[in-house]
């Protein structure tokens, strides 16, 4: 990955499309136990599995925790700028010269950037305001301890 962007709040990154094939351990269950006869059946590349649209998808890093209901400090997201938005998805956001990364909220014609910690303020957008989705995230890979 190369960065193509930091600051205080997000850094950003772009992808590089060399094909990895990793095994794929099949289903596995998060409940009872089961049986697995082929646990390795078969090869995945994740950039196939979550890059839909190249020339339009980088990673960003996540700091910070007004997302932390869903997000974490350092997740990398996969954000994808050829995905549309709309209520209810999830964008990272360059509102009045700052990136973040907020829930989109459209509600009787009112635009709201949603953080997912009841610590932080809803953003209303009004006229005053310069808002341009970057993109949408599509996936959060984070490092499990």
């Amino acid at each position: 990955m190369k960065k193509l962007f930091s600051s205080s709040q997000i850094e950003i990154y772009t992808p590089e499309f060399s094909q990895m094939e990793i095994p794929l351990a099949g289903i596995v269950a998060a409940g009872p136990f089961t049986n697995v006869d082929d646990f390795v059946s078969e090869r995945i590349d994740l950039n196939r599995l979550l890059i839909k649209h190249p020339e339009a998808t980088f990673y960003a890093k996540v700091k910070g925790s007004s997302m932390n209901e869903d997000f974490s400090e350092g997740d990398l997201l996969v954000v994808d700028k050829a995905e549309e938005w709309s209520h209810g998805r999830i964008a990272l956001c360059y509102l009045d010269g700052e990136f973040t990364v907020k829930r989109i909220e459209i509600e009787k014609g009112v635009c709201r950037l949603m953080p997912s910690n009841t610590k932080f303020d809803p953003i209303t957008i009004t006229s005053e305001n310069t808002l341009v989705v970057w993109g949408i995230i599509l996936y959060s890979i984070r490092k499990h301890k």
